[in-house]
């Protein structure tokens, strides 16, 4: 899907004023809420991925890293030290949401398990409502924000524990 595609979608839903619309094609999952006619949809969907940071060892920051060679592969987060927690952060700028809507029970709670690709909260950027999914599995640690609240790029967002 690209973005004269997205586009025109927008703007047929736009002309029947169609108030919410998702669509998932060749992996990608597209989702469109408006709240009222005065705002205008956004140019362009934003995509969202979270990411899966372990924290370093305390020792581990007396000793730099090997300098990789440009256009290697990262090494994956799980193998950054061998600490048994890691922190899911905001992919992008928004509002943080713990379920898909006011009278819907949370996502997930500390304590539960999750496992790769499950929705953990949504953000709210530009009226799009982007699902944050879990990258590893595991146990859910730490809800870092609140419902409701705003958050910033990088922002921690769930402490999860690995299984």
């Amino acid at each position: 899907m690209d973005v004269k595609e997205i586009k025109e979608i927008l703007r047929i839903l736009e002309e029947q004023d169609i108030t919410e619309f998702e669509l998932e094609q060749d992996g990608v999952k597209l989702r469109v809420a408006r709240s009222g006619r005065s705002t205008p949809p956004p140019p362009a969907p934003l995509v969202a991925s979270s990411s899966f940071v372990a924290p370093v060892s305390p020792g581990s920051a007396t000793h730099p890293p090997a300098a990789a060679s440009p256009g290697a592969p990262a090494a994956p987060a799980e193998e950054a030290g061998d600490s048994k927690e890691g922190v899911v952060k905001s992919p992008i700028v928004g509002t943080f949401y713990r379920s898909p809507d006011p009278n819907s029970p949370s996502f997930v709670n500390v304590g539960d398990r999750v496992r790769v690709g499950q929705v953990l909260c949504i953000i709210e950027a530009m009226k799009l409502m982007n699902e944050i999914e879990a990258e590893v599995a595991g146990e859910v640690m730490k809800v870092h924000p609140e419902n409701g609240q705003p958050v910033q790029y990088g922002d921690p967002l769930f402490t999860i524990r690995p299984s």
